[in-house]
């Protein structure tokens, strides 16, 4: 029985890998081929890191089953230290792809770190206080690096925190062909964007690599053991707090990596653009894909991205039509019926595939 879930599983994430392996040549070569406008080509790397936002959280939110609306912290961690790497380093190393690989690593790392912290008194609350806690987070996250004002010369960086408003850019007295690199609220201005589609393909392949070995291993079991009745789990002796941590951090470290690569993608970034707001659409994502289902999220992350450009040309009631699809899929993917009918359909296309096998 524990072989044959295994093999399930296994062929479950080999699936996974080769849907993403397909999409990905598919899209390559309508891109190469000039099949893809400038605007379509423009949302392949932002739908990348959306969906290693989406999967990551889907280990918080569905497999260790703590609601945290801060993700977008986390994201804004990772793009504005990975934007001072790659720029910092722009001299040192340049090879671009290096520079941007260091820079998702550096991103990741960072936002690790940062995780770790603001885990520890987070990860004590559970429910209603976690999510208010982690949203409250988010945001001072988000207000902490609006007060950066960092640049680098032949000297290296040259960092200031300008809690008060008094300080501008001038102060960091750069020597001759410095370079600012963020300007406080006016975020990161002027960076050489070096993120590509590939590089969002390859970090997607290396999310899902994690997440769902780590799913899978004793560690796994023992988070979602967390998640489904923390009591029972702490009176068998599982730690509860370490496993927590474990995909917390986990979490957090792959939406830096996703929020580096995002912050290469654009010429000028504000952390204004990290709020309240993106926590929740890469909840949305989630929660639309289903709960503990990376597949899911992957595909809801693309069909939702996708779905606002779509309806450009419905102009001003393009935001009311695609808060209606919303609600319908909403309602429709938690009907009763239609999920005993695909409950069905998979029992007998598992069925047929067992008789299949031991035909052969």
């Amino acid at each position: 029985m524990n072989m044959k879930r295994y093999f399930k599983d296994a062929r479950a994430d080999l699936l996974t890998y080769a849907g993403v392996i397909i999409a990905f040549l598919v899209i390559s070569a309508l891109k190469s081929n000039g099949m893809l406008n400038r605007s379509q080509t423009g949302l392949l790397v932002p739908i990348c890191c959306y969906i290693v936002m989406a999967v990551s959280l889907n280990l918080t939110v569905g497999i260790l089953g703590d609601l945290s609306l801060g993700h977008a912290g986390f994201m804004s961690v990772g793009a504005f230290s990975g934007v001072i790497t790659a720029m910092g380093l722009m001299n040192v190393i340049p090879s671009a792809p290096m520079r941007l690989a260091l820079a998702m690593v550096v991103g990741a790392l960072c936002a690790a770190i940062v995780g770790f912290l603001v885990g520890i008194p987070v990860l004590r609350l559970n429910g209603d206080y976690l999510a208010i806690v982690t949203l409250a987070f988010g945001e001072i996250i988000k207000e902490l690096i609006t007060c950066l004002i960092v640049g680098v010369d032949s000297k290296g960086l040259h960092v200031i925190f300008n809690v008060n408003g008094s300080k501008t850019a001038n102060d960091l007295t750069l020597l001759d062909g410095g370079r600012i690199i963020i300007k406080g609220a006016q975020g990161a201005t002027g960076t050489k964007t070096i993120a590509t589609f590939t590089a969002g393909f390859i970090l997607i392949m290396i999310t899902l690599v994690i997440v769902q070995n780590l799913v899978r291993s004793r560690h796994g079991r023992a988070i979602m053991a967390v998640r489904d009745n923390r009591i029972a789990a702490d009176s068998v002796g599982i730690p509860v707090t370490k496993y927590k941590m474990m995909a917390f951090v986990t979490s957090a470290s792959l939406a830096g990596a996703a929020g580096a690569l995002f912050g290469l993608n654009y010429s000028n970034l504000a952390a204004a653009k990290f709020d309240f707001n993106t926590s929740i659409l890469v909840l949305v994502f989630v929660v639309l894909g289903g709960l503990g289902n990376i597949w899911g999220s992957i595909i809801a992350t693309v069909i939702l991205y996708i779905l606002p450009e779509a309806l450009r040309g419905f102009s001003t009631y393009r935001m009311l039509i695609y808060a209606i699809v919303l609600i319908v899929v909403m309602l429709t993917t938690n009907n009763p019926i239609l999920k005993n009918y695909f409950a069905s359909l998979r029992s007998k296309f598992g069925k047929s595939r067992e008789k299949e096998a031991s035909a052969s």
